[in-house]
């Protein structure tokens, strides 16, 4: 039985104590396969709802371009054979070669060629499921690797037939970190993005106080694991409970060992906090898949904030997380 988590993983908790000219506008749209909500603080209404639909739209034209699961954007375009080689710009580009450095960074673990896997779980099915056979699972594996994306200047291509990349690890944290910079140029100097799993701040709050976000607890995503700040910062959660299937009473979630073909078993979350919410978002599906002390060495010598609660629900964090436990 499929049970897909689609409540709001990370709840804003506004205190606003400001002056009455400031006014909250809200506005939520589907997006990415989920709802994507845009909170903004300001005393001109009008600006706030055009730097809204700015944002939004820019989320939008991000979804079309690169959503591996959008018919006809470019990595769709790549995926499906449509096209041997397509051609990037500066952007595609920049995701690339930024995709590369944190597969790197992750002892290639963080692979985004885990498409013909997630394929094999079909998490989104409804139907009664069962464990993949492992001749399926082995067959998949076969085509994830990395080093099988080729790209040579601004051009992308696959070394071999069967690769498939899939964008769910970092794309919509891109998108959230991209409308952020659409609202800026637009005058916003408050407000609060999120797209269930990916998050980023402008600013604090008006009345100068960061933004205090409820985390859900891993174990029960109906009670906080407890709540964080933010100041002008982007944040990404990965978690066992967000997209997963039950089979022979047992949950399997959409995080997968490549190595294996299963879902990663030793963590049940990853929350990372930076001042990017493109890096977030990658970040916390990589750290989920490597070392705990491999982590916290690195978030330390990047000016990471991270969060990380193991299958026993122990809680391991650097100093620069600061975190009010419930």
């Amino acid at each position: 039985m499929l049970k897909k988590i689609l409540a709001i993983l990370i709840l804003p908790i506004f205190i606003l104590s400001c002056s009455k000219e400031v006014q909250k506008i809200e506005q939520s749209k589907f997006l990415f396969g989920t709802y994507i909500s845009i909170t903004v603080y300001d005393k001109n209404e009008k600006l706030a709802n055009k730097a809204i639909e700015a944002a939004f739209q820019e989320i939008e034209r991000i979804d079309k371009k690169f959503n591996s699961k959008m018919k006809g954007s470019l990595v769709e375009r790549l995926n499906s054979g449509k096209e041997k080689t397509i051609k990037l710009d500066e952007e595609g580009v920049y995701l690339f070669q930024n995709l590369k450095s944190v597969y790197e960074l992750s002892h290639e673990k963080y692979d985004i060629t885990i498409g013909p896997l997630l394929d094999i779980w079909d998490f989104g099915a409804k139907e009664k499921r069962e464990i993949p056979k492992k001749e399926d699972l082995k067959r998949a594996m076969q085509h994830i690797d990395f080093s099988k994306i080729i790209l040579s200047g601004d051009e992308l291509s696959f070394s071999e037939p069967g690769v498939e990349l899939d964008t769910g690890s970092f794309l919509k944290g891109y998108a959230v970190e991209k409308a952020k910079g659409v609202m800026r140029e637009k005058g916003v100097t408050s407000a609060f993005i999120s797209s269930i799993s990916s998050i980023e701040t402008i600013n604090g709050k008006p009345d100068g106080k960061k933004w205090r976000i409820g985390v859900e607890n891993p174990e029960n995503p109906q009670k906080l694991l407890g709540v964080v700040e933010l100041y002008n910062e982007g944040m990404g959660v990965s978690g066992d409970y967000q997209t997963y299937v039950e089979i022979d009473g047992k949950r399997y979630h959409h995080i997968l060992d490549k190595t294996t073909g299963f879902p990663v078993e030793d963590k049940k979350m990853v929350v990372v906090i930076s001042d990017n919410a493109f890096f977030s978002d990658m970040y916390s599906t990589a750290f989920f898949l490597m070392d705990i002390d491999d982590v916290l060495n690195y978030a330390d010598k990047n000016d990471l904030g991270v969060l990380i609660v193991d299958k026993d629900m122990k809680i391991f964090k650097n100093d620069k997380m600061k975190i009010e436990l419930r």
